[in-house]
């Protein structure tokens, strides 16, 4: 199929790539797509924590290399990423301070006063990600239709801003009452915020997501917020790397809901972006779904962090507000998707009380599991998958990376003398874990649903999807796996 160049991307007779980038937490997955032949070619790629960016220089590198794309021909230029969502669930983001009327400095934690799990004796709320000294009540009052009570203290704002900056704040979130009906106050008290300390970035609750409800309003902006320098410094990154390489096509990025935005909105909208791979992972599969001519089906995305999990009804993935990311939830419209941290890379450890534990921290990309022999010792999901030798017969990342049997059962070993158990016992049983932490969300994800799971198919995809999808499948007793061909580039 002929397909018309655009100016400085080649002339007709030439070739006319489509390119579609997911990047998680220890890979970078490629697909491109070469629009007058259709012809598709895929790799992986480790990421660089330490380089953003550098990554997906190797990856272009490769596709010259490999299939002869020139980044000149390059029209689009299309990529999700869950550098947002891997921040939150590992808790790596910059240091908030919150900001909001006196007398509502618990909002947070008051929430809607429900606890995570209403039935369990030892379920506990999670840690907010600003803590209690950080938020600071500012006199200022509207009523519910926008007149105003009070105006904002400014003085009590500079106030608050050298206590948030002493405690060593990177930011500030301002959430007022009422400011989805007029934003006065909260712009008022930002720009206060940027005389006095222009070196601290701020974000409004009417500027991210202007709904009714402080509660909601308060945690999107705060998400927001927590994500931002990463997010902004990755995109930023991203944009350098892709001219550096001749590639003029502008960046754009999946949104939680399955639409795009272009980079520069990516780097204020950092909400936005949160599912971002996980969303698109989710549309691919309904797809790929309705071409196999399956109407239900339950998708199981997992990379080196995380595992995601939705449900494809009547061949449709299904929407809705309130996802939770991490144990946080997201009140943004978006692809009903839930995440644990729990992937191929996800770290196996004994608790205190010599419990076996897997995840959330996951070791990535550097050092990465013990078996890619690139320096890890701890022992990882993917150390267990090889020692019960489910891994190591080939190579893998498209021939990049052979795996260390040797040095995953080193790993393991260590691990096993804690817990008394030998090396196959511990794989096995870090095993029955993570898919225990799977079947427990699956399962919340199923009930909210009214599903019956068993009338379903399961579609794992990402680098460790179909690792470890035939287990769960197992435990939900579902009759039907389907694999796609190129699991890592679902998304």
């Amino acid at each position: 199929m002929d397909s018309a160049a655009a100016p400085g991307k080649g002339t007709s007779d030439q070739q006319d790539w489509k390119i579609g980038v997911d990047i998680g937490g220890t890979f970078i997955d490629f697909c491109a797509l070469e629009t007058r032949s259709g012809r598709v070619a895929s790799l992986k790629v480790l990421t660089t924590p330490d380089d953003p960016g550098a990554e997906l220089m190797t990856g272009l590198s490769l596709l010259a290399e490999r299939e002869g794309l020139e980044p000149a021909a390059v029209s689009r230029f299309v990529h999700g990423t869950t550098v947002g969502i891997n921040t939150v669930i590992q808790r790596r983001g910059v240091s908030l301070a919150l900001m909001t009327n006196a007398g509502f400095e618990d909002v947070i934690e008051l929430a809607r006063l429900r606890m995570p799990d209403v039935y369990s004796l030892f379920c506990s709320r999670p840690d907010q990600l600003i803590a209690r000294d950080m938020i600071f009540g500012i006199p200022a009052r509207l009523r519910a239709d926008g007149s105003e009570v009070e105006a904002p203290d400014l003085e009590a704002v500079a106030a608050a801003v050298a206590k948030a900056k002493a405690n060593g704040a990177a930011g500030i979130i301002v959430s007022f009452l009422h400011s989805w009906r007029t934003d006065i106050h909260e712009v008022a008290v930002s720009r206060e915020i940027a005389r006095v300390a222009p070196e601290l970035f701020v974000f409004t609750s009417s500027e991210v997501w202007p709904v009714i409800r402080e509660y909601e309003r308060t945690t999107t902006a705060i998400l927001n917020g927590y994500v931002h320098p990463r997010v902004s410094g990755y995109l930023t990154a991203l944009e350098e790397k892709l001219l550096s390489r001749g590639v003029t096509a502008p960046a754009l990025l999946t949104k939680s809901n399955g639409g795009v935005m272009n980079a520069d909105e990516g780097k204020r909208s950092c909400v936005q972006m949160l599912l971002s791979g996980t969303a698109s992972g989710v549309i691919g599969a309904a797809w790929l779904a309705r071409r196999a001519g399956e109407k239900h089906i339950l998708t199981l995305d997992i990379g080196g962090t995380s595992a995601d999990f939705a449900l494809i009804i009547d061949g449709e993935p299904q929407f809705g507000t309130g996802e939770l990311v991490g144990e946080f939830p997201l009140h943004i419209p978006s692809v009903s998707v839930s995440s644990i941290g729990i992937g191929g890379g996800s770290i196996a450890s004994v608790d205190a009380q010599g419990v076996l534990r897997v995840g959330p921290e996951s070791a990535g990309s550097t050092p990465g599991p013990a078996c890619y022999g690139r320096g890890g010792e701890q022992t990882t999901v993917t150390d267990a998958m090889a020692v019960c030798g489910w891994l190591g017969h080939s190579q893998m990342a498209y021939g990049q990376l052979q795996i260390d049997v040797g040095l995953a059962r080193a790993a393991v070993t260590r691990l096993a003398e804690k817990i008394g158990r030998t090396a196959e016992e511990a794989a096995q049983a870090i095993l029955d874990v993570a898919i225990s932490e799977m079947f427990v969300e699956v399962e919340k994800l199923a009930s909210r649903a009214g599903v019956d799971l068993r009338e379903f198919t399961l579609m794992p995809f990402g680098g460790g999807g179909p690792m470890l999808g035939a287990f769960l499948a197992r435990e939900f007793r579902m009759a039907k796996v389907i694999g796609a061909p190129r699991p890592g580039v679902v998304s």
